[in-house]
């Protein structure tokens, strides 16, 4: 007779679970989940409703706030390039999704970066976590989003934080961690506390490595366009759905052209920034 292994039943506690946080938890999510899918569908429906010529000049003049001339005017004609393909309105429904999401996940990931650098205790605890989330499929951050928040643009920004989290926590630990010795000896020398040591020395130290670990994080959100489109968040992603169901190749590519120029736009706007911090941070 030969020896057998028992088979670990992963699967089965993997469902075990879901099932229970499902059962205590949806009420809470789903509740949740209508008062962020208002707040998202609000946004979408005041951005579109706007002509499309304002919200473009809008966006250039905020640009050229946050940058300079060249980028807002080079934003302004990517804007412009994806209102004549008539994607407009899945253009600003994929950017109201991806800067919620984003926001989520700063709000979340850069508390978490600052414990992690503060406790070493703390950071053997998420460091493997934060290894699964960056190694785990994009689909499957979609099994537990649909059953807590049902299906539309909130299941698919819950999937997008998960998924774009994990660059914010480990570049907020890792700037807070790289700031000079004798800045925070300094700092000590001085009397301050340690709450005072994170908030005027640490933290506005690590600000242009928080900023590239922004950039990333936008950029995965990104990423996470044509995957959320499947569970109906719509937008850009939701295009390229389609033409994928319908073998419309001209559609797709099109579609995909348009995630490009986002993409090209929002990391353009978040370099600038964070090589801006940085250059006033060497100069200071």
């Amino acid at each position: 007779m030969a020896f057998e292994i028992p088979r670990i039943p992963l699967a089965e506690w993997c469902d075990i679970a879901l099932d229970w946080a499902t059962e205590h938890f949806s009420g809470v999510t789903r509740a949740l989940s209508a008062v962020i899918g208002t707040g998202i569908e609000a946004t979408t429906d005041f951005l579109v409703g706007l002509p499309p010529w304002l919200v473009i000049i809008l966006f250039g003049l905020l640009i050229w706030r946050l940058t300079t001339a060249r980028i807002a005017i080079f934003s302004m004609l990517g804007f412009a390039f994806l209102w004549n393909l008539e994607l407009w309105r899945a253009t600003l429904q994929s950017l109201v999704l991806v800067l919620v999401s984003t926001l989520f996940a700063l709000a979340i990931g850069i508390p978490i970066g600052v414990g992690a650098a503060l406790s070493k205790r703390f950071w053997r605890v998420v460091a493997p976590a934060l290894d699964m989330m960056q190694t785990m499929p994009s689909f499957v951050y979609l099994i537990p989003a649909i059953p807590f928040f049902g299906l539309g643009a909130v299941s698919a920004c819950f999937a997008t934080i998960v998924f774009a989290m994990p660059p914010t926590i480990r570049l907020t630990a890792l700037g807070i961690l790289q700031t000079p010795p004798e800045l925070v000896e300094a700092a000590d020398a001085f009397g301050s506390s340690r709450w005072q040591k994170l908030f005027k020395v640490q933290l506005p130290l690590a600000i242009p490595t928080i900023m590239a670990g922004i950039n990333q994080t936008i950029m995965l959100a990104l990423s996470m366009v044509v995957i959320a489109a499947m569970i109906g968040a719509g937008g850009l992603g939701g295009e390229v759905w389609k033409a994928i169901q319908r073998l419309e190749a001209g559609q797709g590519f099109q579609a995909g052209i348009a995630i490009v120029v986002l993409a090209v736009i929002l990391d353009r706007i978040t370099q600038y920034v964070a090589r801006h911090m940085r250059r006033d941070r060497q100069g200071g």
